[in-house]
């Protein structure tokens, strides 16, 4: 069974298992230590950092935007547990544990909340089986996978064992299918995890835009996502939407990431063009 290189790892293709601290390759730039450099962590190589700043001379405002898209990561993981009652959650594209994590936020509701957490970073993978502990009555689990081999993520054991399949699922892409160029089918990508789970599941995804920002800073993004070694496809709102083509949008619908159900009164909101993302939650018929 192949295993995969992160699909933020300079669009590498997918490659054979291997340990994970052979994995582990200092000199490349990786999303998740990336996204960790911008939220102020540690766990993260100097690769990483070049990578960051070069992205950061482009678009000073990116830190507002992973900080923006943590936000509404789990305003959305809220709206769910309380509103929707969900109470299992699958998030592709963990990153590095920065607290409150996923499951804090859904445990916080309803503490038999199960979450399956899925990346291929193995910085990530020892900090999740460290730090991702779950409360007594609900569980946690970490699956060693890529985003583009979802037939591996639905078939593992550890999924299996934590999750009910004939119960809703809200499957979590937050700031992950835009590490999946379209050679790599996002779309396909994103549908068979859709059509894995039952009616009443939720696909929640957050993806980088030019849209939201002005045109001098959008004609820069894509040399700059090259000079950063990461590859990223800045989508369209109309290429966002297809993500969710045969469900049903939640109120906002599409909207840029700062404007999903904002917890703060409109004068403190950060603008659209400071975290130039859009979100949307839709739940299968």
């Amino acid at each position: 069974m192949a295993d995969t290189q992160s699909p933020g790892s300079g669009g590498r293709p997918l490659v054979e298992d291997a340990s994970p601290s052979a994995r582990i390759d200092p000199t490349v730039p990786h999303a998740a230590r990336r996204y960790d450099y911008w939220l102020g962590g540690k766990d993260n190589f100097a690769a990483d950092r070049e990578s960051g700043d070069a992205v950061a001379a482009a678009y000073p405002a990116i830190r507002t935007t992973v900080i923006e898209n943590r936000r509404f990561m789990q305003r959305a993981t809220r709206h769910l547990a309380e509103q929707v009652g969900i109470r299992q959650f699958l998030d592709i594209g963990t990153g590095i544990p920065t607290s409150p994590n996923m499951h804090e936020v859904a445990q916080g509701v309803g503490s038999e909340s199960r979450v399956v957490y899925v990346d291929n970073d193995p910085i990530v993978l020892a900090h999740a089986r460290a730090l991702l502990t779950s409360a007594p009555d609900g569980a946690t689990a970490y699956v060693d996978a890529d985003l583009r081999d979802p037939e591996r993520i639905l078939r593992h054991p550890d999924l299996r064992a934590t999750l009910d399949l004939t119960r809703p699922v809200a499957l979590m892409l937050v700031a992950i299918l835009h590490f999946l160029p379209d050679g790599d089918d996002p779309y396909g990508v994103t549908r068979r995890l859709v059509e894995a789970l039952p009616s009443g599941s939720y696909l929640v995804v957050s993806h980088a835009t030019t849209d939201l920002v002005p045109r001098h800073i959008a004609a820069a993004a894509a040399p700059s996502a090259a000079t950063s070694m990461i590859d990223m496809a800045f989508r369209t709102r109309d290429e966002f939407a297809s993500f969710f083509d045969g469900l049903d949008l939640i109120p906002p619908g599409v909207s840029p990431v700062t404007e999903w159900r904002p917890d703060d009164p409109p004068e403190r909101r950060t603008p659209a063009a400071q975290a130039s993302m859009y979100a949307a939650v839709a739940r299968k018929p």
